[in-house]
């Protein structure tokens, strides 16, 4: 065990989050917290790290876990260059000693058979290979490659943190939590800033991760591929699921259906005896039979179901009509210093085109919707709008210049036509405002909100070309699907800038791919076929690579030596050079593969020897063999690394020997 939720009981005013609470969290496990917006997701993630008190209950935690935690906002982190601020996140190594040392005097009094015991000495043992991981030599590579890995440069390494936006100072924050590699991560929605090359190298660093995760997020690929477990949140209550998200979906309504059907039964059955009853009571042949049937009603536990959240649907105004073009770019350059995003590109739109922009941070895809909705213009070339095109255009930035002093419904009526003003209420509620949230002031709504909002406000807007940024990055997925069902019927045209696969695959047909230093390119078909065909690429490459170090490898160092003595000496020479260079490394990978079998060899005679029952009941022997055991894990985890680095050094020294 890793923690455990016991009996919690939060509530806001009237509203109860959660009742009774409990759950367990085992070591290595995937878990899913899933449920409406509002549902107590994230209140649940601050009570476990103990950043909110719950009103009863607990959350207990072993000694010395760590539990890291990733909120979706309020991240902001300065004052130090970024290589040496997330270096610095891995704590003090004197202090991880101590840890070890405490829990081996803890050690020395605990019975050998018991749980704790064999807890305590896994606990010494993850944190000596913690120890032995810190070393200066491979703690600031492993750095480096978590920031290549969430999309840093390494010219980023140097500057203040300070100087990051707010979506980079969350992946600070992350970069750090996977260095220290806490027993628990809990992460609020994770990938809401990650483009996808950074998505597609954290889902598969959480593959690996040695501790428990816990994750709250929006996007379904992301949840399937990593959870076992689903735990979701409805009416103050907790459901369990085995099984990753989509395995949650399906199966939760097939425990609604199924709870719907034993009610019924039970209706009809309690009606039953309610008729028995009225019938015979006053009968005093069948007055002691009425009884026992008024008693076992008054037993029965009624099933209850509750009714689902209304789900509303939304549908687009008609769009006006327009030509077949919509908008051209011919030529177009765009460049913020010396970063040219656009050189000399052109881009033409056609009627019909369903476009998902995606592409790395920084590379340019919000200016360029700025500059295809019109409200920014290149700084050469030409840029038109086609035949009759009226634009929507819905920016995160749009959130910012809303009147704080109007209500959210004041906000969005005044944007809406007359002819879209009737259907303000029920957009409303579509994206998460219902009841008398509409009365709430702007000012007061929090980050999301005002972004939902803002999405409203132009979604009215009755438009034959939509440019949306990042539309879906605080709507639960109820939201998503209304947005995604009106956009797969709507008639227009239309880009979105996201990387939420799962929302973007039914209803795109194009893909425009956005890379620094280099041109956009457009892809033909959805995120996950141009996913697919980057992914051969890059495999296509590889291959070519991996040949073209064969044959150089192959090619004969002697070339252009005519003398056939010359040759031999030659080739004697470069046999010499090679065998001096790759020879040592060659003998100490030998012996590291004999060192490990012979561990091997040890523990499986220590294990045999754990079995037997006259050990298994001496706690002293239990104690020295399982002693034994772990130091021959940790000298073999040892010998595995060494193994790797004599591994890397081997084929870093052949491609050198082969670019020779």
């Amino acid at each position: 065990m890793v923690f455990a939720v016991q009996d919690l009981h939060i509530e806001f005013g009237p509203r109860v989050l959660f009742d009774s609470l409990s759950f367990v969290v085992e070591r290595g496990e995937r878990i899913a917290f899933a449920g409406q917006n509002g549902a107590g997701k994230s209140t649940l993630m601050k009570c476990i790290v103990g950043v909110q008190e719950p009103d009863r209950g607990k959350v207990l935690l072993p000694k010395h876990t760590h539990v890291g935690y990733l909120p979706q906002d309020g991240i902001h982190i300065s004052g130090r260059p970024l290589l040496d601020e997330v270096l610095g996140s891995v704590g003090n190594i004197v202090e991880l000693q101590q840890t070890v040392d405490e829990l081996s005097a803890d050690l020395q009094n605990l019975p050998a058979d018991s749980a704790e015991y064999r807890d305590t000495l896994e606990e010494i043992g993850r944190l000596e290979l913690i120890l032995q991981d810190r070393d200066a030599a491979s703690l600031r590579p492993r750095t480096e490659a978590i920031l290549r890995g969430l999309g840093f440069a390494d010219k980023d390494f140097t500057r203040d943190c300070g100087e990051f936006s707010g979506g980079w100072q969350m992946r600070i924050a992350l970069a750090r939590l996977l260095l220290q590699e806490p027993e628990v991560l809990l992460l609020d929605e994770p990938t809401n800033h990650l483009d996808i090359q950074s998505q597609r190298w954290l889902e598969q660093n959480m593959r690996n991760y040695r501790g428990a995760i816990c994750i709250i997020s929006h996007d379904i690929a992301l949840l399937d591929s990593l959870v076992t477990r689903t735990i979701a949140f409805h009416h103050g209550r907790a459901e369990e699921y085995s099984g990753n998200f989509s395995f949650y979906l399906k199966e939760s309504k097939a425990r609604k259906e199924v709870l719907l059907r034993q009610a019924k039964a039970q209706q009809r059955e309690i009606a039953k005896t309610q008729a028995f009853i009225d019938r015979f009571r006053a009968k005093a042949t069948k007055a002691s039979q009425a009884q026992s049937r008024i008693k076992q009603l008054e037993k029965i536990e009624i099933i209850e179901v509750e009714d689902d959240d209304a789900v509303m649907s939304f549908h687009f105004p008609p769009p006006p009509p327009g030509g077949n073009t919509v908008v051209h770019l011919e030529k177009a350059c765009k460049a913020y210093g010396p970063i040219r995003l656009l050189d000399g590109y052109d881009f033409r739109m056609d009627k019909g085109d369903r476009i998902a922009i995606v592409g790395v941070n920084g590379s340019g895809k919000s200016t360029f919707t700025r500059i295809i909705s019109g409200t920014e213009e290149p700084d050469s070339g030409k840029f038109s709008f086609g035949h009759h095109t009226q634009v929507a255009f819905f920016s995160q930035t749009h959130a910012d210049v809303l009147n704080n002093e109007q209500t959210v419904l004041e906000c969005v009526e005044a944007a809406a036509s007359r002819e879209t003003r009737p259907l303000v209420r029920n957009i409303l509620g579509c994206f998460l405002f219902r009841g008398d949230d509409v009365f709430k002031k702007i000012g007061v709504l929090s980050g999301g909100e005002r972004s939902r909002v803002a999405l409203v406000c132009m979604l009215l807007k009755p438009a034959n070309f939509l440019i949306m940024d990042e539309p879906t990055n605080h709507l639960d997925f109820q939201s998503q699907e209304v947005l995604q069902a009106a956009l797969a019927e709507y008639p227009g045209s239309y880009c979105i800038v996201s990387h939420n696969r799962q929302f973007l695959d039914p209803i795109v047909n194009k893909v425009l791919e956005f890379r620094l230093g280099h041109a956009p390119r457009l892809f033909h078909g959805n995120v996950s076929q141009y996913i697919e065909t980057v992914e051969a690429e890059e495999r296509r490459m590889k291959e070519a690579a991996s040949v073209a170090s064969q044959s150089s490898t192959a090619a004969d160092p002697t070339a252009g030596i005519v003398n056939k003595k010359d040759a031999r000496r030659a080739r004697a020479q470069e046999r010499e050079r090679r065998a001096r260079i790759l020879k040592p490394l060659q003998n100490e990978l030998e012996q590291v593969e004999l060192a490990i079998a012979e561990k091997d060899d040890a523990k499986a005679e220590i294990s045999a020897e754990l079995e037997k029952p006259e050990n298994m009941s001496d706690n002293q022997k239990l104690m020295e063999l399982t002693q034994q055991y772990q130091t021959l894990e940790r000298e073999s985890e040892a010998l595995f690394s060494r193994w790797e680095e004599l591994s890397t050094a081997i084929e870093q020294a052949e491609a050198e020997l082969a670019a020779d």
